[in-house]
């Protein structure tokens, strides 16, 4: 349904790469706040804790919304919260409301053919386990490669959940359900350009 549009803004400006992919993402945030406006209904952004801690996520595409339900919850999270809600359903004799395919199928952001998230991030087992204890146990990089993390991935998500602070500033409000959600529990400047490096590192 978005194709026209799509078009639209591409016979007039000229786009490509990630771009070119976030215009798709803000068309159909421009479009769902179009209808919530007609119909008097809330968008939900249905971002998880898992992306908007690194940044995946565009802004003023799937990121608008009046409520994120999902913000505080990690993504593997999500998948175990949605099998739970299925059995649920299973076992009142009801139809399954979480497809599936919806759980198992590789996560993407289908925004160009083929494309999945691992191809930008770790394995979400991976960077959860990462996230979880920088985030929520507040290790250093120091702290996190003797957990056990190889650096390079250490530098990786670190530097990417330190750059996306002003997309989490601009995230629509959720529920908070763990000891450390962001905004106020966890509030980093925007325009330090410093990062936190471990040692071993050239920058020691």
């Amino acid at each position: 349904p978005i194709a026209p549009m799509v078009d639209a803004f591409h016979d007039s400006i000229v786009i490509d790469g990630v771009a070119a992919e976030n215009l798709q993402a803000r068309v159909r945030g421009m479009t769902l706040m179009a209808l919530s406006n007609q119909e008097n209904h809330l968008v939900l952004a249905t971002g998880n804790k898992s992306e908007l801690a690194v940044g995946y996520s565009t802004l003023y595409g799937d990121a608008v919304g009046g409520f994120a339900p999902l913000k505080d919850l990690p993504k593997t999270w999500v998948w175990e919260l949605s099998r739970w809600r299925n059995a649920v359903s299973e076992a009142m004799g009801e139809v399954e409301p979480i497809p599936e395919n919806s759980i198992t199928k590789p996560p993407s952001a289908e925004l160009r053919p083929d494309q999945l998230d691992t191809d930008s991030l770790p394995d979400y087992d991976l960077l959860d386990s990462v996230l979880e204890d920088y985030i929520e146990g507040n290790h250093s990089a120091a702290e996190l490669v003797r957990d056990g993390f190889d650096l390079e991935t250490v530098e990786r998500v670190l530097a990417m959940v330190d750059a996306a602070e002003f997309k989490r500033r601009q995230y629509p409000p959720g529920p908070k359900i763990s000891l450390k959600a962001f905004g106020r529990d966890r509030r980093l400047p925007m325009t330090n350009k410093w990062r936190e490096k471990a040692p071993g590192t050239q920058s020691d």
